[in-house]
């Protein structure tokens, strides 16, 4: 599927031999209708793109609707950006486009509602309070956020990089199955290419570092995000906890410690209660740490991940477990604190999501 800009509007041509899409276009007042005039109360989320917002539609079908921030060549080239990959995927654990607008200086993408929000919300935000994330669902998020990374790298033509893998942007349906979402940052992989150097994008704390210095994007720079993703699931702690005025601790960190001395209890979310099966923490924790390792060439695939976390592997997961980088304690220690100057950050983007629920509607 192609879009191209004319006059204003969006304009799509169809390949020849596909289906037709399973979106539409929106008008704006219609919108404007499903979501209160983008009231307030509305507002599932905000950040440097603009905000979201929950919307019903006249059959009673529920929405969510992206509004990007008045008119630039930012905003234009995500919303085109968004619309190209969303068109371009169909799986069971990515976001589906329902439409878009392109009205005026209006640009606005509509996606399924997810019932359960963002993981985010479940481990940092209001959600977090009721403690709805058993051990089983956070496997099966795991799990099912992988798939659906494994689809991007692997399945799609050409292949996709994320670049901004994290908690907010895994969304959760009534079931609590996992949706990757948000591909505004999205960048197609043209084939035989080994990376892509382009401008740094994405949120602090998920950044592989050969990206976040070199502007080098390849898939192994989703991996690592995706093994800070999972040490956030694990042990609900954010990427980088605050120390101090200008001292900041990763969770990479503070789990590698840990491993090192044999304390995946101490890992584990203490909403958990205790109630978790040992073996898959373990796995989960060393799998991760596996992925957010500093030399991009030693990140395991994400085709291994998924292979390690559903336990298909002991081979592959016995040479992980007596690694040489969860023996040497002094090699964490030099490294437990890092200090991050705020003038170097200028380059992220900070997705905020309510701390409430909508009104009526959870």
């Amino acid at each position: 599927m192609a879009f191209w800009f004319c006059c204003g509007k969006v304009s799509t041509r169809r390949r020849r031999g596909k289906e037709q899409p399973k979106w539409r276009v929106f008008s704006l007042k219609e919108l404007h209708s499903a979501t209160n005039n983008f009231n307030y109360d509305n507002k599932l989320g905000e950040g440097s793109f603009g905000s979201v917002y929950w919307g019903q539609l006249w059959d009673g079908s529920q929405i969510a609707v992206k509004r990007l921030k008045v008119w630039s060549n930012r905003a234009e080239t995500e919303f085109t950006v968004e619309l190209e990959i969303l068109a371009r995927i169909r799986h069971k654990n990515l976001l589906s486009l329902r439409g878009y607008c392109a009205e005026g200086q209006e640009r606005l993408i509509v996606y399924e509602y997810m019932q359960n929000l963002s993981l985010h919300s479940h481990l940092h935000g209001h959600h977090s309070f009721e403690c709805l994330l058993d051990w089983n669902r956070r496997m099966n998020i795991a799990i099912g956020s992988a798939e659906g990374i494994v689809y991007l790298h692997h399945q799609a033509t050409p292949h996709i990089i994320h670049r901004d893998i994290k908690a907010s942007n895994v969304l959760l349906d009534s079931d609590f199955r996992a949706r990757v979402a948000d591909f505004g940052f999205a960048k197609l992989m043209p084939d035989g290419a080994t990376h892509m150097t382009t401008k740094v994008k994405g949120t602090l704390g998920y950044l592989a570092p050969e990206y976040a210095m070199l502007g080098k994007a390849n898939e192994s720079c989703d991996v690592y995000s995706f093994g800070i993703l999972l040490l956030e699931l694990t042990s609900g702690k954010r990427p980088i906890e605050k120390l101090n005025s200008t001292v900041r601790r990763s969770i990479v960190d503070w789990a590698l410690h840990l491993v090192c001395e044999k304390k995946f209890s101490e890992i584990a979310d203490p909403r958990l209660n205790g109630n978790y099966v040992e073996g898959e923490l373990k796995r989960v924790v060393l799998v991760a740490l596996m992925c957010a390792q500093d030399l991009p060439e030693k990140r395991p695939t994400i085709l291994d991940v998924i292979e390690l976390l559903k336990g298909e592997s002991k081979d592959k997961f016995y040479h992980i477990e007596n690694s040489e980088m969860f023996r040497s304690l002094l090699a964490v220690e030099s490294n437990d604190e890092t200090s991050v100057a705020e003038d170097s950050l200028d380059y992220i983007s900070e997705e905020k999501e309510l701390q409430r629920p909508l009104k009526g509607n959870n």
